[in-house]
């Protein structure tokens, strides 16, 4: 929540879902948990102030993977009052865009129980590239593979869809998000700039 009163003082309207955690749930479960969000939030913008014409779709680490794929999202298959652009615009940071190195992660691979088939279905890195836009910014300071998933987005997808693809000097993957929430700092000037804040 603390990204959200710089946004807010801006003029923006911010809502921060939760979602449900792995092994409790499928990674499947999670990506429609946020499609519902999002669904929920366009239909209502109205009511808390927000403009859902620029609804701009940010998350962090595994919520980069939620915010590409809110991007891929065939939004009339999954309710036919929701129009196919919901998401124009999504802001990846330390984005997980292929899954299937997870698989193979000690630490996580019991908790996410992805099969190889599921992995490459909930990558982003695998979809065909979405019509709107998605930056993705990642630490300069992260590990190669947060580094590696970050340009693979962009070479996947083209410079057309990702036209932001940076990494943010001395930032590691916890205090990347610090940007987000300061004013001044670049990731913070593109989310605004994204949002018609500037």
């Amino acid at each position: 929540a603390f990204v959200a009163p710089p946004f807010v003082e801006a003029g923006a309207a911010v809502v921060i879902p939760d979602y449900a955690l792995a092994p409790a749930v499928s990674v499947e479960h999670i990506v429609m948990q946020m499609v519902r969000a999002v669904a929920w939030a366009w239909r209502h913008a109205a009511s808390f102030g927000g403009d859902r014409q620029r609804l701009l779709v940010a998350g962090h680490s595994a919520g980069g993977q939620l915010a590409a794929m809110m991007l891929c999202c065939r939004w009339h298959d999954f309710a036919p009052d929701l129009p196919p652009d919901i998401v124009r615009n999504a802001l990846a940071v330390s984005g997980v865009f292929d899954l299937e190195p997870l698989r193979h992660a000690p630490f996580l691979a019991p908790d996410l129980n992805l099969t190889s088939a599921s992995a490459r279905r909930l990558s982003p890195l695998h979809l065909p590239p979405p019509a709107g836009r998605l930056a993705a910014v990642v630490g300069a300071d992260e590990s190669e593979e947060f580094r590696r998933q970050n340009r693979a987005i962009r070479e996947a997808w083209g410079e057309a869809t990702v036209p932001v693809c940076e990494e943010i000097p001395d930032r590691h993957h916890m205090g990347i998000l610090a940007d987000l929430a300061r004013p001044g700092a670049r990731l913070h000037g593109l989310a605004r700039e994204w949002l018609g804040l500037v």
